[in-house]
């Protein structure tokens, strides 16, 4: 068994992008495998999950635009992400707190 030891660098998402982009414009996979060096089965696989994608954020918000649906995904993913900080500094909070009480001696409490 061969292995290939320098593995070709994965698509940039613009490169993938536009790969949609093109087939959404009428272009063949197969013609776009041909001329960008890349498989016709990543092209196809990138257009499903854009079609995916798209279909799952109209679903989230079924009235609003494209970019304003792009908007709320990312608020509500840096919502979650702040909501994760704050419990764990709660935690910690508590930790330190708790800590503080076994520490102490008898003259400073």
């Amino acid at each position: 068994m061969s292995y290939n030891r320098n593995p070709k660098p994965p698509y940039s998402p613009q490169f993938r992008q536009q790969m949609v982009e093109l087939v959404a414009a009428g272009r063949r996979p197969s013609e776009l495998a041909k001329e960008f060096g890349c498989h016709e089965t990543s092209i196809l696989s990138w257009v499903r999950r854009a079609a995916a994608s798209v279909e799952s954020s109209a679903s989230i918000a079924p009235g609003l635009h494209a970019n304003e649906r792009a908007e709320l995904i990312a608020l509500r993913r840096e919502n979650r992400q702040i909501k994760l900080e704050r419990d764990i500094l709660a935690k910690a909070t508590a930790w330190f707190a708790g800590r503080s009480d076994q520490m102490s001696t008898p003259s400073t409490r």
